[in-house]
């Protein structure tokens, strides 16, 4: 792990005011533990830069936090209310706004979006907690009536017991706030496993949950390198004191922690990956439906779940929105996240460059023509790629069929609605779709038909904590955030009175 030294060099350098957010252990059962034995490194992806080594834990340390996330649930279970729990979380989001600025900053470092999009994360991340701080008291079941008049049937919601969080490094704070905030306010206790990329923004609100007010043991946080992961995500699925998965990543590895899990028939609530058709119409506002697309398909430099992927225009109006698309695309700025003008940071890893020019070279042979971008940024940076606009790109590439999770907006033309919505829903995959039009007969008519968890009609923005986050299909089962999301982390159980 890093020294302390270390510790406080990289708070000053980077400007992060509150050092006690600089963690490098796990939080287990209350304490922080280190192992110095055996380390891995964070790097900034802008850079390549190591920035601090972080504590690869051990796995017995991580079965007997397990255990111990189990007692805690026991213990707190019977003295715990919801509005106690609320409070706690409502602590938890003053915190986060307290802290706001040094959170985004190790958002930015170590994922490498730019620092306007990480106080986007953190104002996001910070909402779940403030949502279910109000839901937790509000954890309703039924009285139902019997067909025996001498009988009644009361019902009630209880938290399920310890539950395992695996998340991913696009969004290393908001993906555990989403599954942390509802858990709790039911009542649960948890262990989370953090994405390696991304460690130390997680660990920070593993310090801010314990200033909260968390009690001891009712959060746990491993962080552990790639090679670990998949034996936590294993130990997590098989273990039989945890009785949840709330996991956030691939539609592979959501498959075999499915298979992983079926021992134990686990409860399991996934969002995995999306394949988001954007849809332009005839009649719609052109010109909001290109502002729409430029925050859809390249916030994050394309790397978040619900970016669109396929873009298809209709083409009456393709000509003018390609255009317009491009005059704005023209205006972003591409750098490292920390520099003031930067609109659009580096991708996480090489192998994501990798991915996105293999989607270009593919589109390109099959037809597609570059109108904007095409090329690495190398200069900039080996995980930097230009912002890349295809035109007239051809129904057989693979943009089509795969998730390219990286800047590459793929513009295909469509004549009528029942052509475009069999292309929009010839996929597997399943969580979000948007479409521009002005006739609202159509945004019923359409958004009904478009086989996906979540639809955007004239808005390219779905994220925030009032909305059912999640998908069908290959995007995966279950519900996050809204007043829907405690339910994953609940069972219910009925009790039938007789006697009456």
């Amino acid at each position: 792990m890093s020294s302390s030294t270390e510790i406080k060099a990289f708070a000053d350098k980077y400007g992060i005011k509150n050092v006690n957010l600089i963690r490098t252990g796990a939080l287990v059962n209350g304490e922080w533990v280190y192992n110095t034995d055996d380390v891995f490194s964070v790097t900034d992806p802008g850079t390549g830069d190591h920035l601090l080594h972080v504590s690869n834990t051990k796995i017995e340390v991580i079965e007997q936090g397990i255990k111990d996330a189990q007692t805690a649930f026991e213990s707190y279970l019977s003295k715990s209310t919801g509005r106690e729990r609320g409070r706690i979380l409502r602590k938890f989001y003053d915190l986060m706004l307290e802290n706001f600025n040094d959170l985004a900053i190790l958002c930015t470092i170590e994922n490498g979006k730019s620092l306007t999009d990480s106080k986007g994360e953190i104002t996001y991340a910070s909402s779940f907690f403030e949502w279910f701080a109000e839901e937790a008291p509000r954890i309703y079941a039924d009285n139902i009536p019997s067909a025996a008049s001498n009988k009644r049937i009361i019902t009630s919601k209880q938290p399920i017991g310890v539950v395992g969080i695996l998340t991913p490094w696009n969004f290393p704070a908001a993906m555990i706030t989403r599954k942390l905030g509802a858990a709790f306010a039911a009542g649960c206790s948890t262990v989370i496993k953090p994405a390696t990329e991304t460690p130390l923004s997680a660990l920070a609100l593993g310090y801010l949950a314990e200033e909260a007010g968390f009690p001891k043991g009712m959060l746990s946080m491993f962080p552990v390198d790639q090679k670990r992961t998949i034996q936590v995500g294993k130990l997590f699925c098989e273990s039989p004191i945890v009785k949840k998965i709330s996991f956030t990543g691939s539609t592979g590895v959501g498959k075999l922690l499915m298979q992983q899990s079926s021992s134990t028939l686990k409860k399991l609530s996934f969002e995995l990956g999306g394949n988001a058709p954007f849809i332009v119409f005839e009649d719609a506002d052109v010109d909001a439906a290109v502002q729409g697309a430029i925050g859809c398909k390249l916030r994050q430099s394309g790397q978040t779940c619900i970016c669109a992927n396929r873009l298809y225009i209709h083409e009456e109006v393709y000509e003018e929105f390609a255009a317009k698309f491009v005059a704005e695309v023209s205006k972003t700025v591409l750098g490292h996240g920390l520099e003031p003008d930067t609109t659009h940071g580096p991708l996480i890893h090489e192998r994501a460059v990798a991915k996105v020019q293999e989607h270009i070279q593919d589109a390109v042979s099959k037809g597609a023509k570059v109108l904007y971008g095409g090329n690495r940024a190398s200069h900039l940076g080996e995980n930097f790629h230009e912002l890349t606009v295809l035109g007239d790109v051809p129904k057989s590439a693979r943009v089509n069929k795969e998730e390219t999770f990286g800047p590459v907006v793929p513009l295909i033309r469509f004549s009528s609605e029942e052509e475009v919505l069999q292309l929009a829903n010839d996929t597997e995959y399943g969580l979000a779709g948007y479409f521009f039009s002005r006739d609202y007969a159509r945004i019923f008519r359409f958004g009904e038909k478009l086989q996906c968890g979540m639809v955007g009609a004239n808005t390219g923005a779905l994220g925030e904590a009032a909305l059912p986050f999640g998908g069908i299909g290959w995007s995966g089962f279950g519900r996050e955030g809204s007043k829907y999301g405690i339910d994953d982390y609940t069972v219910l159980k009925s009790i039938v009175i007789g006697g009456i």
